[in-house]
């Protein structure tokens, strides 16, 4: 495979979907797990566009609901790479919903999701890496080594004494 830096912007993607009644509950709002549902695929197609690979979802970072989306809501979901360890990447999303009868947008959520790349033989493969592009993109890259850690933590994969990212915030 040859190993080349891509630009963080290069592996932005947009979706959108239009809340439909069968996507709400009872009080006519979106159900969680549609939204995420639209989270993982938003994810997955980014991993994918990066990789040219088949990608699995390894983690997903606490997903907090900020504001409701409504039945008719337009929700739009923007992801991107923020930082790739080998064979895996981490992808930030941005959920806004806009309302197509008071022409209001509405910040929904935000998350990290975490995908693997794999060959043909479903075995890790390693990813191209990502250069950031801007400051925000600076912010989250040198964030997500810190991010990855504590999954990693929690995940029992990773001592607490070798997060050395770790270590600078909580001593």
């Amino acid at each position: 495979m040859e190993e080349k830096k891509i630009a963080t912007q290069s592996t932005k993607i947009s979706m959108s979907e239009m809340v439909m009644p069968n996507d709400t509950n009872n009080l006519n709002t979106l159900f969680g797990g549609k939204l995420m549902y639209w989270m993982d695929m938003a994810a997955a197609i980014c991993a994918h566009k990066h990789t040219s690979n088949v990608v699995v979802t390894a983690s997903v970072d606490n997903i907090t609901f900020k504001a409701p989306i409504h039945k008719g809501d337009i929700v739009t979901l923007n992801a991107f790479i923020t930082r790739v360890f080998n064979t895996s990447m981490e992808i930030f999303i941005e959920v806004t919903a806009q309302n197509s009868n008071k022409k209001e947008k509405i910040e929904s959520n935000t998350a990290f999701f975490t995908f693997v790349a794999l060959n043909q033989k479903s075995k890790p493969i390693k990813v191209n890496e990502i250069y950031p592009e801007n400051k925000n993109d600076k912010k989250l890259f040198d964030g997500a080594l810190r991010r990855r850690q504590l999954r990693l933590i929690l995940a029992g994969k990773m001592k607490p004494k070798d997060a050395n990212e770790l270590k600078s915030i909580f001593n």
